[in-house]
């Protein structure tokens, strides 16, 4: 059961952030453990419920340790996140239901951060022969929710076949609706689990559109 996260986790998350080495991570590791890493999994395992039924998508925690292959300075990451996507070969070229808790505060919502050329060709391919599919989809999802889906643009988009079409030819990358919520009391305790579950829930139906784009 999600009980939340405290102000301990975020002192946990500002340490990693001012002392981001091993010494000190196994002094506080315990903290880690207790207030960062097993919440995270206990709210991921709320946030998933409503995926039990579906086939084909996964759940992914992630670990406050670097992959060393990077080569990364630092050796410890200063976030931790949960990911609901289909399994693929790289999570940034998927449509992602996230959550994250930072030190200074917590993001959650949908991501497609770095699709492929051949996803966005073929987004634009659907777009044009089914828009009221895609329009509806996106108004259905920015209704429930309040907020608009954004997106890194091309500089010189292609021409879209429809005036109503063009803000969505311009999509390159960076497609998100997320929202960020300041460190505060309201990031802490189970009440959390319940917000993010009920936003998340509104975000399906794109979420699932973009994956019949990149899974072709």
């Amino acid at each position: 059961m999600f009980t939340g996260f405290t102000p301990e986790t975020i002192d946990f998350l500002w340490g990693i952030r001012m002392n981001n080495n091993r010494d000190w991570f196994l002094e506080h590791k315990k903290q880690y453990v207790d207030t960062l890493y097993e919440p995270m999994k206990q709210l991921g395992t709320v946030l998933y419920q409503p995926f039990l039924e579906r086939s084909g998508d996964i759940l992914k925690v992630s670990r406050i340790y670097r992959d060393a292959r990077l080569h990364h300075p630092d050796p410890y990451k200063e976030s931790l996140w949960i990911s609901i996507r289909r399994d693929g070969e790289w999570w940034a070229e998927n449509p992602t239901l996230f959550f994250e808790i930072r030190p200074d505060g917590v993001n959650y919502g949908f991501s497609l951060w770095h699709p492929k050329t051949a996803a966005m060709e073929a987004f634009r391919t659907r777009i044009t022969a089914q828009p009221e599919e895609f329009l509806a989809t996106l108004h259905q999802v920015q209704d429930a929710v309040g907020m608009a889906v954004t997106a890194q643009c091309y500089k010189r988009p292609k021409e879209a076949p429809r005036p109503e079409l063009q803000p969505y030819f311009a999509w390159k990358s960076d497609i998100d609706l997320i929202v960020h919520e300041d460190v505060g009391e309201s990031i802490f305790g189970p009440a959390l689990a319940e917000r993010v579950q009920t936003f998340l829930e509104k975000l399906i139906p794109l979420y699932d559109y973009f994956n019949l784009i990149t899974l072709g």
